[in-house]
């Protein structure tokens, strides 16, 4: 994976979680907080709660990543397919960037939440009602399969990647660098829920997105206008690395 797609990913995490996914996912935090989290719990704990939650939405965005790359991986099956691919990934992340900062109405139309469904209520409630101290994990799973404008994002550039072991490591990584944020609003609930910051962050994130939707078009121009040459270009960076080696 490039560098430069790698820091996007991870800034466009960051800044989301802060900006985005309190405002998603914290009346889930707040709720299991409220409920599960009992007095006697120690600091210690607690923290172990709130990581077992994370971890639960992060096994959850694995999964997702890993399919989404597999069907990026049936569609990318030459280098032209594959620009269109890329092509096709920068303008849907352009779209989702500019709704995002409330500019088109596009993600509102598509996140019907399944959240609402008579079956998923019955195993949130269960979930979230159960003494286990695993249960915080299964929390973290349920929330993790529904539908939120920057989940989208992040399955956008898995099936880009059109490989499942790269689209599950970019949904993993999206997964970590929420986890910051949900934490801390797990033992200070309210403080970014009403937050200027909340709103900062949620722009920069928005605005990164954008930016990395035209870089991943021009790319996509570029395997589609000049596929031999871009096929040329990684042979020879192949060469390049077992000449090295050979070398050393």
């Amino acid at each position: 994976m490039e560098t430069f797609s790698l820091i996007s990913i991870i800034g466009i995490a960051l800044l989301g979680s802060f900006g985005h996914c309190i405002g998603m996912c914290g009346g889930i935090v707040v709720a299991y907080s409220s409920s599960k989290i009992k007095d006697d719990y120690t600091k210690v704990r607690q923290i172990i709660a709130h990581l077992m939650y994370g971890f639960g939405r992060v096994t959850s965005y694995s999964f997702l990543g890993a399919i989404f790359g597999f069907l990026g991986s049936i569609v990318a099956f030459s280098s032209i397919t594959k620009g269109f691919l890329f092509f096709l990934t920068g303008i849907l992340l352009v779209i989702v960037g500019f709704s995002l900062l409330g500019k088109l109405k596009f993600l509102t139309k598509i996140e019907h939440s399944f959240s609402k469904s008579v079956t998923y209520q019955k195993i949130f409630r269960k979930v979230i009602s159960s003494d286990s101290f695993f249960s915080f994990y299964f929390v973290g799973i349920l929330n993790g399969f529904l539908p939120c404008g920057f989940v989208y994002v992040f399955a956008i550039m898995a099936a880009s990647t059109a490989s499942a072991l790269q689209g599950a490591f970019i949904m993993f990584i999206f997964g970590l660098c929420t986890i910051p944020a949900l934490f801390v609003l797990g033992f200070f609930v309210g403080i970014f829920k009403q937050s200027n910051l909340r709103n900062i962050f949620m722009k920069l994130a928005s605005i990164l997105v954008i930016v990395f939707g035209l870089f991943t078009m021009y790319k996509g121009f570029i395997f589609i206008v000049n596929p031999d040459s871009t096929m040329i270009n990684h042979m020879n960076i192949s060469e390049d690395k077992n000449h090295n080696i050979q070398h050393h």
